[in-house]
């Protein structure tokens, strides 16, 4: 049963989010808080009183743009407390998921808010809190948010095959398909070099695990990613066929 606070400077929207949540059997109670520097109060107090008390926040339901201190603003000041609620934002506004997600966020809901999008927001909420010994931030670790039709979906890491470089953009493939989002390639280099992604070209990142094969064509260097035939470049083809030579234990 969850403890919720949300966060809107709007009445009107504070009021119908809390009757949605309020309607939902996983939520113990939910209360309001018409701006960032009341929830920080009352999150504050709540931290301070620990897990057992009355006060207890589990989830910040939190709009982003508010007078004062945005949504943002208060997630990264969240960051710096020892034991943080987990937070859900929602917003009118498709183009801050990326961000919402670096800052650890569990979900990004939009407004309007939808019955059924807010119940699954609260069942990732719930799956975090019921299990205590896995980090809140797996799922915004685990899943990159992208945009389709005006709908945030998820799209597990693990199932990117490469990243291709379009400007500030990059295209993400994946055996179904593809998906542009708007981060540079060098950004996903950083973030997921630990995940097995390695620099091919100025314009392919790619998961060392889904190589199929490696082509050597009159001193040039390719890889073959599926159905796709990705050049290498002289600067990455001496560390990339050392990685594969390590992959494969010869």
């Amino acid at each position: 049963m969850l403890r919720v606070l949300a966060v809107d400077d709007e009445q009107p929207a504070l009021e119908e989010l809390l009757y949605l949540l309020r309607a939902d059997p996983r939520i113990r109670s939910a209360e309001g808080a018409t701006g960032a520097t009341e929830a920080l109060r009352r999150i504050g107090g709540a931290v301070d009183a620990g897990p057992d008390d009355p006060s207890a926040i589990d989830v910040v339901f939190l709009d982003i743009h508010m007078a004062g201190l945005t949504g943002l603003d208060v997630a990264q000041l969240l960051a710096g407390f020892a034991a943080p609620p987990l937070i859900v934002f929602v917003t009118a506004h498709e183009g801050f998921a990326v961000h919402a997600f670096d800052l650890k966020a569990v979900d990004y809901v939009l407004k309007p808010v939808r019955r059924e999008r807010l119940a699954e927001a609260v069942r990732r909420v719930a799956e975090q809190v019921g299990d205590r010994s896995a980090p809140v931030h797996d799922a915004a670790t685990d899943q990159i948010p992208v945009e389709l039709g005006g709908v945030t979906r998820f799209v597990p890491i693990d199932d990117i095959t490469y990243a291709e470089a379009q400007g500030d953009y990059a295209r993400l493939h994946t055996v179904s398909g593809s998906h542009l989002v708007r981060i540079p390639l060098t950004a996903l280099e950083e973030r997921w070099r630990s995940r097995g992604f390695v620099r091919i070209h100025r314009r392919h990142l790619v998961a060392l695990n889904r190589i199929d094969e490696l082509r050597l064509d009159a001193g040039t260097m390719s890889v073959r990613v599926g159905k796709a035939e990705l050049a290498v470049s002289r600067r990455h083809s001496r560390s990339l066929r050392d990685l594969l030579m390590r992959q494969t234990g010869r």
